[in-house]
């Protein structure tokens, strides 16, 4: 019986199938960038909203406040808008009283520049010698004038009120008088009264013919 030596089994060292090893450091690196990760993505996105609107990030980071600091918050701006309405306030009462200080120190200003005027005619009327009565009469109508449309120009009218009803609030009584005109009317004025805006500056001085 023929005995077969066992054959040793032997590797072509030139047809060795060859394999490609990468390190672990390079698998792990690239492990790591995987394009795909949620968690990557998520916190790329949340960088770019923070730098797009720094604003937001920062209003994120401010605690809310609390109730009570609201309300010293909308104490604080009462406040202020109080102060600022008590101080025009203020103002505008001041600047009142000054405006009724210059109309009670200047109110008769135009009436007085209109009375220069007659002043002027009377003054002018006396410098003349030798004057006619004629001259005179001219020139005293001519003043009269003058001073006619300075009354009408303050609203200064005239009550001559003969044969008018008695009317005690504008008229005084010097004497009662039989007449055979209506009673109580007016019978002759003394002295002419005067009204500045219907009020009594002086009341006209009458007699009034007796009630029968």
């Amino acid at each position: 019986m023929d005995v077969v030596a066992p054959t040793m089994f032997q590797i072509d060292p030139v047809n060795q199938p060859r394999f490609h090893h990468r390190s672990y450091k390079t698998m792990q690196d690239t492990t790591d960038a995987r394009p795909g990760d949620p968690g990557d993505q998520v916190a790329s996105t949340a960088d770019d909203m923070n730098q797009a609107n720094p604003a937001a990030a920062t209003h994120d980071q401010t605690p809310e406040r609390t109730p009570l600091q609201k309300a010293e918050a909308e104490i604080a701006d009462l406040k202020d808008a109080w102060l600022r309405a008590k101080a025009e306030t203020e103002n505008i009462r001041r600047q009142a009283a000054i405006d009724v200080a210059k109309a009670h120190k200047f109110g008769i200003e135009s009436f007085a520049a209109d009375l220069l005027a007659v002043k002027d005619s009377l003054e002018q009327a006396l410098a003349v010698e030798n004057a006619t009565p004629d001259q005179l009469r001219a020139g005293v109508e001519l003043t009269l004038r003058q001073l006619a449309a300075a009354f009408e120009r303050a609203r200064i009218e005239t009550i001559d009120p003969a044969g008018q009803p008695f009317d005690p609030h504008r008229h005084q009584a010097m004497q009662l008088v039989d007449s055979e005109g209506p009673p109580n009317a007016v019978v002759q004025v003394y002295q002419k009264g005067y009204l500045l805006n219907d009020r009594v500056l002086r009341p006209a001085l009458v007699t009034v013919a007796k009630s029968s």
